[in-house]
């Protein structure tokens, strides 16, 4: 089953593909022929799952996106403290390639600029036996988590036409910026813009940034979370340049764009998206890109002002009902049916915060049920705050899951997902038990024989009696008075005496008894099974409670020993069924209760 987050970026990316406003970079001659029709939008979360829709393995140059890279790879150098002496982190207010330096001291205003950028370069060395470029190469290849490569083509293009850049590179040098000959790190920076990617390696490289720098993909803490802050902060404060303020307060997320196409946005612990398309806007960032990135983060809630905790899967529980069963007793034949198909009945319990990060996870885990699920059980009671983004996932999510012919049911206690549920088919339930028992049911429905749950029985449908002849069963029915109940009323105490056999016609019964301090639901009972018998061996105290209106055959105490005395021979055949019946279900209601949901 697709995910409603694949089926909104892809109707996004549909409607964008209208969107042919700016074009490809100019200044670089290899870069102004570039396709303005590709385009693609990824989104990868913080534990390595990326959605993917277009152009998404279409490579093109990274350009500035290198930038919060190659700093960082500096600040692991250096310590942040050498880096500030070369390089400031305020924001220039200009555009990516002005000349933005200090007056007093010729420090750049911050990374992401162009001068910034080539100063940040200059400080990478060689180690190891590589250069410094090698280095860059392999630190954006880790956060991408393959090997990547330079586009000759794109650099050798840039190094011809190169010539601000090599200016600004001489301007650093003047002030000791750049304290060798600016040649070799100019050079570099211009192959470090010339890395290829594609909008899948910005949206990990980008994951990475979320992750606190841990790839998710391969698992290597590819820079320290020290240096991740500082990273994100400079995207967020200078990585849009010019249009830098506009963005931060419309979209809130730490980016960086590039004049190859591309764009990177990054909500720290959750999340990231990328997009690539050629056409810039006259600040040199994608225009679909922006437009893009704007809808994600406004209908999803991504500001980071609105981000929840840590990113982490909210999925808390995931098993079949035949895990914890509902104590509902069952003959033989009903039992049957649930030990065959009971897998295609399962539960998912959530917990944590549910918005974009958390809905998106539980989405992606219902999306990927095998077919054969055809009833998805979803307990959100430990679930804390939800948003509205999330109500409208899982709002999407079920209806692709009945689109597709199977039932959701929600057991919500605390009215969580009530305002897009109260006026849909789904069903609701306070509890566990209630929701296996309802799906119990559907179950022995479809795959097992037509009335095998009853809505009534006579006693010569009472398993406890199959032993029994007709005429012995017609001998006890005249000895059995008839007693009915309301819903919620109390039949059994706890503990109290033996005070005969129960027989229920209709309805059904619910039993507890106390286990830890705690009363936990035993069994539920309905037409044609029985109760009260286990009493009369000193058995565990059981409460017994009428759910709705219940119609019961009762063969009492007196009645019993009237038969006793009077017709021991049906006395004998009646405690024979009795124990044999009574003495097959105690130890399956015993492993059922080890096992159920606590209530």
């Amino acid at each position: 089953m697709r995910s409603p987050i694949e089926d909104y970026l892809q109707a996004l990316h549909d409607e964008l593909t209208e969107l042919t406003d700016g074009r490809p970079f100019q200044n670089i001659p290899a870069m102004a022929e570039a396709n303005p029709d590709a385009f693609a939008i990824c989104l990868a979360t913080v534990d390595g799952h990326v959605y993917e829709v277009g152009d998404s393995r279409e490579e093109f140059t990274i350009q500035s996106i290198s930038k919060p890279f190659t700093y960082g790879l500096a600040l692991e150098d250096h310590g942040q403290g050498a880096v500030d002496q070369k390089i400031d982190v305020e924001p220039s207010g200009d555009a990516f390639n002005e000349i933005s330096l200090a007056r007093d001291t010729g420090r750049p205003a911050n990374p992401m600029i162009n001068a910034g950028a080539i100063a940040a370069t200059s400080l990478i060395k060689g180690s190891g036996g590589r250069d410094g470029f090698a280095r860059i190469l392999d630190l954006h290849a880790r956060f991408a988590g393959r090997q990547l490569s330079v586009s000759e083509r794109v650099y050798a293009s840039e190094a011809a036409t190169g010539y601000r850049n090599r200016a600004l590179a001489d301007l650093l040098r003047s002030f000791d910026i750049i304290e060798d000959d600016p040649a070799h790190p100019v050079e570099n920076y211009f192959r470090q813009c010339s890395i290829r990617v594609n909008a899948r390696d910005l949206a990990l490289m980008g994951a990475t940034l979320a992750n606190g720098g841990r790839q998710p993909v391969t698992g290597e803490q590819v820079v320290e979370m020290d240096t991740v802050q500082r990273m994100l902060s400079v995207m967020l404060t200078c990585g849009m340049y010019d249009d830098a303020g506009a963005w931060t307060s419309a979209v809130g997320l730490p980016a960086k764009s590039g004049v190859g196409g591309g764009l990177m946005a990054v909500l720290p612990g959750q999340l990231a998206i990328s997009v690539y398309s050629p056409p810039l806007d006259e600040h040199g960032s994608s225009v679909r890109g922006i437009a893009a990135t704007r809808r994600i983060a406004s209908e999803m809630s991504l500001h980071f002002v609105q981000a929840a905790r840590i990113g982490r899967s909210v999925i808390r529980e995931h098993y079949p009902i035949t895990e914890s069963p509902s104590g509902v007793r069952r003959n033989q034949e009903a039992t049957d049916v649930l030990a065959q198909h009971g897998h295609r009945a399962q539960l998912v319990q959530l917990h944590g915060d549910l918005l974009f990060a958390g809905a998106e996870s539980a989405a992606r885990h219902i999306s990927a049920l095998d077919e054969e699920v055809e009833i998805l059980l979803l307990d959100v009671r430990r679930v804390d705050e939800v948003n509205k983004v999330a109500l409208r996932i899982m709002e999407q999510l079920r209806d692709r899951f009945e689109a597709d012919g199977r039932q959701l049911a929600v057991i919500d206690s605390g009215g969580r997902l009530a305002e897009v549920l109260e006026d849909g088919p789904t069903p609701v339930f306070p509890g566990s038990t209630e929701a296996i028992e309802w799906a119990e049911e559907r179950l022995i429905r479809a795959y097992g024989r037509r009335g095998l749950i009853p809505r009534t029985a006579t006693l010569a449908e009472f398993a406890a009696l199959a032993p029994l002849t007709e005429e012995e069963v017609s001998a006890l029915d005249a000895h059995m008075e008839d007693v009915e109940y309301d819903d919620g009323d109390l039949i059994r105490r706890s503990g109290q005496k033996f005070g005969g056999i129960y027989f229920i016609t209709s309805g059904v019964v619910a039993s507890s008894t106390l286990h830890d301090g705690h009363r936990v639901r035993y069994a539920t009972l309905g037409p044609g099974m029985t109760f009260g018998e286990i009493a009369l061996g000193g058995g565990a105290p059981v409460r017994v409670r009428a759910k709705g209106p219940v119609r019961l055959r009762l063969l009492t105490t007196e009645a019993i020993e009237r038969i006793e005395r009077n017709e021991p021979s049906l006395a004998l055949a009646l405690w024979k069924a009795v124990a044999t019946d009574a003495y097959a279900r105690v130890e399956q209601n015993l492993q059922e209760v080890a096992v159920r949901v606590r209530i």
